[in-house]
């Protein structure tokens, strides 16, 4: 069963500088119906402006992680971590006990697009941690390329959670299909284009929570850039 979230039913935000949709609550928008699922508690899709950002400011106990889509996106933080994210990179930040960090566009003319998301940790107040990894489209084209993961298999970026996430890129005749075990749930969010999963349309900033499905089937992409999520089956965020 999917349960489809449309991209104009998301919370928005903007700034000027920014302008953020919020799949679930978060800042001033709230929806008692959308405070997250199982343990993915934020999505936010940001496009900033040439040279402006987020100043320092402190996170704790929450994996976060971007995924950028146009443009460059600078990071800085109190573990020393400086570093530019470019399209096919993925930046896992776990904030464990408290960790600030900043985040600005690195273009001076050019805006960012960039997925911005939380999960909660299986464990507080751990150390404090910074990952970054390329996938190339090659990696991703056609297929779902598991890109976090709980142990780190094929080379993904490792989380403090029982969550798998993976990546797609999918065009024309291209399909994939991922076996989810039983008693899951899974979430997946259309980054751009369109796409079809289990017969359903989704568009660019739908999203779908997805429940009793043994197989997930993604079909007949329109320059579409999806993720999936793999998740505990708890239907809120819990600690």
């Amino acid at each position: 069963m999917l349960d489809i979230l449309k991209a104009n039913a998301r919370g928005l935000a903007n700034h000027g500088w920014l302008h953020s949709h919020h799949s679930f609550s978060f800042g001033h928008y709230y929806n008692p119906e959308q405070i997250g699922f199982s343990d993915l508690r934020v999505i936010n899709d940001d496009r900033v402006a040439a040279g402006q950002g987020f100043g320092q400011h402190p996170h704790r106990d929450m994996e976060i992680f971007s995924y950028v889509l146009e443009g460059a996106l600078e990071h800085k933080d109190s573990m020393g971590t400086g570093s530019v994210i470019r399209p096919g990179d993925v930046q896992l930040m776990s904030a464990g006990s408290g960790v600030t960090h900043s985040e600005f566009n690195h273009s001076p003319n050019e805006s960012v697009h960039f997925l911005q998301i939380w999960l909660l940790p299986a464990e507080q107040n751990a150390k404090p941690r910074y990952q970054q990894r390329h996938f190339s489209d090659a990696e991703k084209r056609g297929r779902l390329r598991l890109i976090i993961s709980p142990d780190g298999a094929d080379d993904s970026l490792e989380i403090r959670q029982d969550a798998r996430v993976y990546a797609g890129l999918f065009d024309q005749g291209e399909t994939a299909e991922l076996a989810l075990p039983k008693q899951r749930h899974a979430y997946v969010q259309v980054a751009r284009g369109s796409v079809s999963v289990n017969g359903e349309r989704l568009h660019e900033g739908d999203g779908a929570r997805i429940r009793q499905a043994d197989t997930l089937r993604l079909s007949d992409g329109d320059h579409a850039e999806v993720l999936v999520f793999d998740l505990r089956p708890n239907e809120w965020p819990q600690l």
